[in-house]
């Protein structure tokens, strides 16, 4: 990893990186020469991230592009494509990193499109940015794709089985589209199950994206663990105001007393070395959890998803219709 001379050996796109595991993966990137394209939700945040990376060292600012993409807004992410793919740079990892949870919300959010929040930033606008950043991707030499899911879309695992279970259904609501609460248009809106199904769907779009490519792409998916930073703005920043003594003893809990939380630094690590230099060269897809061992002890392996996250029927019905949504 690295450069020669002042050439970024790589360019990487990340979303997500103005907080939590993305900055801290930007943050080591910069440092060792990459090239980051780091979309960003509006002006102000654009400008914040820029800031708090060029502090990191002279002569940084040159290595960093942070274009406006809403993924609330799917207008704003195809606007964002399209510019990219004006410029015409090559991509060689997109990482498709960002992620919101509103948990203990009672009352639906939704997208600029009408459809639910959670679903529509964690999996429908990162479809629709890869879709539209596919050429790019492809002229680079060994492009590889990284997408941040997590444990919660098994109902086997330990997060996974607290509150409802992931689980897709029939995809009803999805073909509903805008104004359906739930993925699967039978369940009423839980912002926790929610999240989960955003995760399935992450796990299966990726999976998806590499039969389609037919291991022209390296496809990699991989599970942080729960990461929850000590300062505010992290793990409960969408909702604060949902019971926060509730979260701040949760938090300590996991954290502090049972220590089975991964720190962001640590996590940003994992995700920049996926990113930049993983060197597992096994074809075809690659799914890699960070899974407790004990009290203070993780480790970062091979896994396997659900068995709902590994049907290929349900990925190619979920591509299927999310490219629909994101041409409409």
């Amino acid at each position: 990893m690295g450069s020669d001379g002042n050439q970024p050996s790589l360019h990487i796109l990340i979303t997500g990186a103005s907080s939590g595991i993305g900055f801290e993966a930007a943050s080591q990137l910069l440092a060792a020469g990459h090239q980051l394209t780091l979309p960003c939700r509006d002006g102000a945040t654009a400008t914040g991230l820029r800031n708090r990376l060029a502090g990191l060292g002279q002569g940084l600012e040159s290595q960093i592009q942070t274009p406006i993409c809403d993924l609330a807004d799917l207008g704003s992410v195809l606007e964002c494509g399209q510019s990219l793919l004006q410029a015409g740079k090559p991509i060689h990892s997109l990482v498709l990193n960002a992620g919101l949870q509103y948990s203990g919300a009672a009352e639906t959010r939704w997208s600029a499109q009408g459809f639910e929040l959670t679903i529509a930033v964690n999996h429908l606008a990162h479809q629709v940015l890869l879709q539209q950043l596919l050429p790019l991707l492809k002229q680079a030499s060994k492009p590889r794709l990284v997408v941040t899911g997590s444990e919660v879309h098994d109902p086997s695992t330990p997060g996974g089985k607290v509150g409802q279970a992931a689980g897709l259904g029939d995809l009803d609501g999805l073909r509903q589209g805008p104004g359906a609460p739930m993925l699967d248009g039978i369940s009423r809106f839980n912002a926790e199950k929610a999240y989960k199904d955003s995760k399935l769907c992450n796990l299966l779009m990726a999976q998806e994206l590499e039969r389609r490519q037919r291991g022209q792409i390296q496809v990699l998916a991989w599970s942080p663990g729960l990461v929850i930073p000590r300062q505010d703005g992290g793990f409960f920043r969408y909702s604060r105001s949902h019971n926060p003594l509730g979260q701040a003893l949760f938090a300590f809990a996991a954290r502090d007393l049972l220590r089975v939380c991964e720190t962001p630094q640590k996590a940003g690590a994992l995700l920049a070395g996926l990113a930049s230099n993983f060197m597992d060269k096994r074809p075809g897809f690659g799914y890699w959890s960070n899974r407790v061992l004990g009290p203070g002890r993780l480790e970062f392996g091979p896994s396997e998803p659900s068995a709902e996250a590994k049907s290929e029927a349900l990925a190619r019905e979920l591509w299927d219709l999310s490219e629909r949504w994101g041409r409409s």
